[in-house]
């Protein structure tokens, strides 16, 4: 992205500011993306006026739901008219600085720095999905291959946490279930950070493992397999209703580690969702309470991943285009024998670099969905009609 910025070749870089200038000025974006500013600031008087309402906090999952899409929605025009500001000071600059070497060179940081900002602000802006801006469940399950899979599993939960790390959101493990010999049969991740569920929603899916076994002692090319899924976390939703009577609530000891605590009282929660079989658990937590708590949240997002997977197959059956998810939508494979290579299947993005992607360094891929989504005009396989 900073390329386009570049000062070389005469005053490229300089058309470039110019056309960006341009283009926010009439609302659009590189990507194509239409920035209505009128709408936003218009949403924003609405959500303020109705976040005066002293009604409001009777209801503090609808006020904090308010509260939040208001801030992004502030951020969002902030920025924009932040970037939209630089860009204009940058092109005065520039005529200052045909004879000084020294300031030209500084206006050539700044435009890269502020090339890598607008991309970022193009990204955010593909992410309107009814849900893109909330937090985010994301659950690894260990597949066909053994403890090989189980170790792939636990590779793949430390290139999310990683990634986590590296974007600025906040990620907690809440349940988390042990291989017996190494790895990890599934665990669950709570990310919390602006448009979490927009960025991850793509990482849902089949990933594929193939490398030379380290549990083989013949040493022998293994192929793994693991799921990633991907849920909304949301407060308040009107398709997403818990009945007491439709649901089973088991309390058992906590495994793995955790302390005498948690390993000796029946904390952890099984919850059973008895009219579609849906079964979730959390044991991370030393009181029985809050694992009750995190468990009907995580079952409040699958419901509703659920709810949009059926939407989405009677929309595509309408159109004559299939759906494919779980194990059968296998989105990336990840080769560490005979060569190494990561290969997304869908956007066929890939880079040798495997360590720097199991780094957390999956940006790339996220970034090509979203565009490769954006361009047909679909929306991902959990997301939702606005």
């Amino acid at each position: 992205m900073a390329s386009r910025f570049s000062v070389g070749g005469g005053g490229r870089w300089h058309s470039r500011c110019s056309s960006i200038w341009k283009n926010w000025s009439s609302g659009s974006t590189e990507s194509g993306c239409v920035f209505d500013l009128p709408s936003k600031r218009q949403q924003i008087e609405q959500l303020e006026h109705e976040a005066a309402d002293p009604d409001l906090w009777q209801d503090p999952q609808r006020a904090q739901s308010l509260l939040r899409r208001l801030s992004q929605l502030r951020d969002l025009v902030q920025e924009w008219e932040t970037l939209s500001q630089q860009a204009r000071d940058l092109l005065e600059l520039r005529a200052l600085a045909s004879d000084d070497l020294e300031l030209a060179g500084q206006v050539e940081q700044e435009a890269t720095e502020l090339a890598e900002r607008v991309r970022q602000l193009e990204l955010r802006l593909l992410l309107t999905g009814q849900y893109d801006g909330h937090d985010a469940i994301l659950a690894v399950h260990a597949g066909t291959g053994g403890v090989d899979a189980q170790d792939w599993a636990e590779m793949l939960l430390r290139m999310y946490l990683r990634w986590a790390q590296r974007a600025g959101f906040a990620a907690e493990v809440v349940d988390l279930l042990e291989g017996e010999e190494a790895g990890i049969k599934s665990a669950t991740v709570e990310v919390r950070g602006p448009y979490a569920y927009g960025y991850l929603k793509g990482e849902a899916g089949t990933h594929r493992l193939v490398r030379l076994s380290p549990f083989d002692a013949a040493h022998r090319r293994h192929t793994s397999f693991a799921l990633v899924e991907v849920l909304p976390l949301v407060e308040e939703d009107d398709d997403v209703e818990i009945r007491e009577e439709d649901i089973r609530i088991d309390t058992f000891r906590a495994s793995g580690h955790g302390g005498q605590h948690v390993n000796k009282t029946e904390s952890a929660v099984r919850i059973t969702h008895l009219p579609t079989g849906i079964v979730v658990t959390c044991q991370n937590e030393r009181s029985q309470i809050q694992n009750r708590e995190t468990a009907m949240k995580i079952l409040k997002a699958r419901l509703l991943e659920l709810k949009i997977r059926q939407r989405q197959e009677e929309q595509a059956r309408l159109k004559g285009k299939p759906v494919v998810t779980g194990w059968g939508n296998r989105i990336r494979s990840y080769v560490l024998h005979p060569y190494t290579m990561v290969t997304d299947h869908r956007t066929e993005v890939s880079t040798p670099n495997i360590q720097a992607v199991l780094e957390g360094e999956i940006d790339p891929f996220i970034e090509a969905y979203l565009h490769q989504q954006a361009a047909e005009g679909e929306e991902t396989p959990a997301a939702s009609d606005r």
